[in-house]
């Protein structure tokens, strides 16, 4: 009886999987479809501000202490720097996190639905020493804040 139901659980597995090959084979679901839209040109900007003009629209943003950022002040390993983003600001509609000396200073970007906290963290990866800057749109303005983290081993290559 068991091998019974091993047998139907694969032919059903095989099955599905046939079934998905054909129609992505068919240009039915193109991972392009599947996938959110992203600011390719952005992400590939050597530049901070085009970066942030790709993303939301504007470079031009205003400090605020209102935005806290925790990553390390020594990172060991440039390849996997943990940062951890929170604001206080009211209204948070995106969080982006970028890496200042890195050659695209981009590194990501979080959309936030109305009523998400304004809490994101993710592992970066930093070339040598510079600041990770985290910018964050609420109520049609951009506000920034930096902190400076000091790379030993670089994680591009260095």
């Amino acid at each position: 009886m068991k091998t019974d139901m091993k047998r139907r659980v694969f032919l059903k597995g095989s099955v599905a999987a046939g079934t998905m090959a054909v129609v992505a084979g068919a240009g039915l679901l193109a991972p392009q479809a599947v996938m959110a839209a992203w600011p390719k040109k952005a992400f590939e900007s050597k530049k901070a501000d085009a970066a942030l003009s790709g993303v939301f629209g504007s470079g031009q943003t205003e400090a605020s202490d209102k935005i806290k950022i925790k990553a390390p002040d020594i990172a060991e390993n440039g390849a996997v720097v943990p940062v951890t983003v929170t604001s206080s600001i009211a209204g948070v509609e995106s969080i982006a996190i970028m890496a200042s000396a890195n050659p695209t200073p981009l590194v990501a970007v979080f959309n936030l639905g109305k009523s998400t906290s304004a809490d994101v963290s993710c592992r970066i990866k930093m070339g040598k020493t510079g600041d990770v800057v985290a910018v964050v749109k609420a109520g049609g303005k951009l506000y920034a804040n930096r902190k400076s983290v000091k790379v030993t081993i670089g994680g591009c290559g260095g």
